[in-house]
């Protein structure tokens, strides 16, 4: 994987890299899917829900330039396998997931993996988790097709979010905000295309 499909795409920090060599990968997919645990593809974790591929998850987590007292929250985080890697880099990691089965799957999988410094939290995904914030690095794990206003307001001063948005014509791209004071700014990173979450939908009447 990280021979295969991160170097060869331009993720070379070497503390991410270490991150993924030391996470394994296929303790966090969907029972029958351990074979494809390390496939360039998404994998299904529940009814209109995926698994990033590693490819995406690296260049975005590479892109958030992440710091050892980083505070960190993963939105749809899924059974947690990026809270796992962000575990290896980070001061805090809070995932947030709305399935109930997953927030506890994630939960033992984390404990089991000994990353005491991260947890996932049940709750609604579209308002996000603002009592556990600000944060530093915001990654929404899934495609949204109306803006992420919820999560820009959850980020401190000098905050990256890292989302998967969907376009008019199909097509989806990942996108990073980064937040100044009151000022944020957004950069296009690379072409990519995510199951849409709930909650984020497309809007009557809104365009990116």
């Amino acid at each position: 994987m990280v021979d295969c499909q991160l170097r060869p795409n331009c993720v070379t920090d070497p503390d991410l890299l270490d991150s993924f060599l030391s996470v394994p990968r296929e303790r966090f997919v969907s029972p029958g899917q351990e074979a494809l645990a390390y496939a360039d593809r998404c994998l299904d974790t529940s009814a209109g829900r995926a698994m990033m591929p590693p490819m995406f998850l690296g260049k975005v987590l590479q892109e958030c330039a992440v710091s050892p007292d980083d505070v960190i929250l993963v939105a749809a985080c899924g059974r947690g396998y990026s809270c796992a890697v962000l575990s290896r880099m980070a001061a805090t990691v809070v995932g947030l997931e709305a399935d109930t089965a997953l927030v506890a799957e994630a939960n033992a999988i984390l404990s089991d993996l000994a990353a005491d410094n991260a947890a996932v939290v049940e709750r609604d995904i579209a308002t996000g988790l603002m009592d556990q914030g600000p944060y530093d690095v915001i990654v929404l794990e899934g495609g949204i097709c109306s803006a992420p206003d919820i999560f820009i307001d959850q980020l401190s001063s000098g905050g990256r979010l890292a989302v998967f948005e969907r376009l008019n014509d199909g097509t989806g791209q990942a996108v990073l905000y980064l937040k100044s004071g009151s000022t944020v700014s957004r950069r296009v990173l690379f072409d990519a295309l995510l199951p849409v979450l709930p909650g984020f939908e497309a809007k009557s009447g809104f365009v990116f």
